[in-house]
């Protein structure tokens, strides 16, 4: 029987207040110009359909980090602890050229453009070609010191 596993790391970045300023601004004009355009009991109906569209997005998009002893979960993703060798903690502007120009094609990725830090974490599995997982993460040092406890 499996045992449950105790979580020793757990992280979940929610959006933040900009983001949702933003996107109740673009809510808010597609609302007017439905008002404009069709009437106000319409420009309601559009603008409570779009604050519960997202209130859905704002809860499905968030990034899940687990660590538990054996196993490390990132959103559906998960990958035996053994596998990993190396975890490095990136500031933002590390994270800006990894994830872009000097980005490995084969490279795993699990970003949030909302969250500018994350980790780089290195994979040798001799049945996998993904040299590295690279994650966003605003935790990244924490994440980094989970990871490489038993490591």
């Amino acid at each position: 029987m499996n045992e449950p596993t105790t979580n020793t790391f757990s992280s979940r970045d929610r959006w933040p207040i900009w983001l949702w300023l933003f996107c109740l601004f673009l809510a808010a004009s597609l609302a007017i110009a439905v008002e404009a355009a069709l009437g106000k009991n319409l420009a309601w109906a559009t603008l409570i359909a779009e604050n519960f569209l997202l209130i859905w997005a704002a809860l499905s998009t968030p990034l899940l980090i687990e660590v538990s002893e054996k196993e490390l979960s990132v959103g559906s993703a998960r990958i035996d602890r053994g596998f990993i060798t190396a975890i490095t903690p990136l500031n933002s502007r590390e994270m800006a050229l990894i994830r872009g120009r000097d980005a490995n094609p084969l490279c795993w990725m699990a970003l949030r453009f909302w969250v500018s830090t994350g980790v780089k974490i290195e994979i040798a599995d001799p049945r996998d070609p993904t040299p590295y997982w690279l994650v966003s993460t605003k935790r990244a040092v924490a994440l980094a010191t989970a990871l490489n406890q038993k490591l």
